[in-house]
């Protein structure tokens, strides 16, 4: 083997070596290493946790999967007894069943101050029955004593103390009682998640429409093959297109909160909030669209003499109504789920609803709510994604 052979099989080798032996690669590679490495220091993960702390989601995971959706019928029934605040305190008397055929509660004593036993007893009353005893003070303000349930014969027997919050001389034992009487209904918290995701469907909308009105005109001025053709047009290119970027890089929530504050909390906020941020963002699309098109109608028609409103009208809009509709449909199905985000600012809609139950803790609740948005943002993509093919 000669010296120029020799050579040509080493340039083959170096040639065909494999990229993950190069030493770009390699110091990419070690490049990215230390990056992530700091990167999951400073994110400060750690995989652990997920497994030792497993036991605290799972009562949280367990409501959201039971939301309320229906609710037995029941009846319910108010009983009180009346007891007097004072400084002395009355005897304890033996506890007796009334005469009469109405419901009654009984106490041990009618009369007493801050901290006295007292024991109440229930007669007539609904047998197998659930009840909550609350104290109420002069001025109306309750406090809880416990949780009862009526015997075969519609009795109960609790002991309490008298609470701190009594104010006022006159106080009432107040028992709220209620029972199954048969049969489902769709349950208050469900009728209040449908009230309030048909505002969120209609919020979207609305913002929708307002954004394609304003964007589609702006978008012209914002493509560059029909604006920068001299200084004017190329200023006013700039000035739209930063005018997008502008509103395209503050989020929704914070012009949420800047219209709930303007125009009050509600779905009014959450629809300019929306609208204004898919201004900018339909109209980067529309713009990027019409550069897009094909040159080849705008370039005849302008070689006939055809007018820059002519050549927009018959040669320009024909190509870019299809995608046009399509981006739209894709904006809205956007919107339908963020506008459950901007609700937790009171921007209006079923994000509103979801905020409130999350903090009262009320997890089944939250769970009918995600159920209904999941729902609404899966029925909506399928007929939007449908619409998108037909138009492209």
């Amino acid at each position: 083997m000669n010296e120029s052979q020799s050579q040509s099989q080493s340039k083959t080798k170096i040639e065909y070596k494999p990229f993950y032996l190069r030493g770009r690669f390699l110091i990419g590679f070690l490049v990215a290493g230390i990056i992530y490495s700091y990167a999951w220091k400073a994110t400060e993960i750690d995989l652990g946790e997920l497994f030792r702390d497993a036991h605290l989601i799972k009562p949280l995971v367990k409501d959201l999967l039971q939301p309320d959706l229906w609710t037995a019928n029941t009846e319910t029934a108010t009983v009180e007894a009346s007891f007097e605040l004072s400084e002395e305190t009355s005897l304890e008397t033996p506890i007796e069943q009334p005469p009469g055929a109405e419901p009654a509660l009984v106490l041990s004593r009618v009369g007493g101050s801050v901290g006295d036993g007292v024991i109440v007893e229930g007669f007539r009353l609904r047998p197998g029955a659930l009840g909550r005893l609350v104290w109420v003070n002069g001025i109306e303000q309750e406090y809880p004593l416990g949780s009862v349930e009526t015997g075969e014969e519609g009795r109960f027997r609790l002991a309490f103390s008298v609470p701190e919050t009594a104010r006022g001389r006159e106080q009432t034992v107040r028992l709220l009682v209620s029972w199954k009487t048969g049969g489902w209904k769709m349950s208050h918290t469900l009728e209040l998640v449908l009230d309030k995701i048909v505002e969120t469907f209609f919020l979207a909308l609305m913002a929708t429409t307002l954004a394609m009105l304003v964007a589609a005109p702006l978008s012209f001025f914002g493509a560059r093959n029909l604006t920068a053709r001299n200084p004017l047009g190329w200023a006013v290119y700039y000035i739209v297109r930063t005018l997008f970027n502008v509103l395209r890089s503050i989020e929704p929530l914070i012009l949420a909160i800047l219209f709930a504050v303007w125009v009050g909390i509600g779905p009014f906020a959450g629809v300019l909030a929306l609208g204004l941020h898919s201004i900018a963002a339909l109209g980067k699309l529309y713009s990027e669209q019409i550069e897009n098109i094909d040159p080849g109608p705008v370039e005849a028609m302008t070689a006939t003499g055809a007018t820059r409103l002519q050549v927009i009208l018959y040669g320009v809009i024909p190509q870019v109504i299809p995608p046009f509709l399509a981006f739209t449909f894709y904006r809205w199905d956007i919107n339908v789920r963020m506008s459950t985000i901007i609700g937790f600012v009171g921007g209006g809609g079923i994000g509103f609803l979801l905020q409130q139950w999350i903090n009262l803790l009320k997890y089944n609740e939250a769970g009918t709510a995600l159920l209904a948005i999941a729902i609404v943002v899966i029925a909506l993509d399928a007929v939007s994604a449908r619409v998108r093919e037909k138009l492209a």
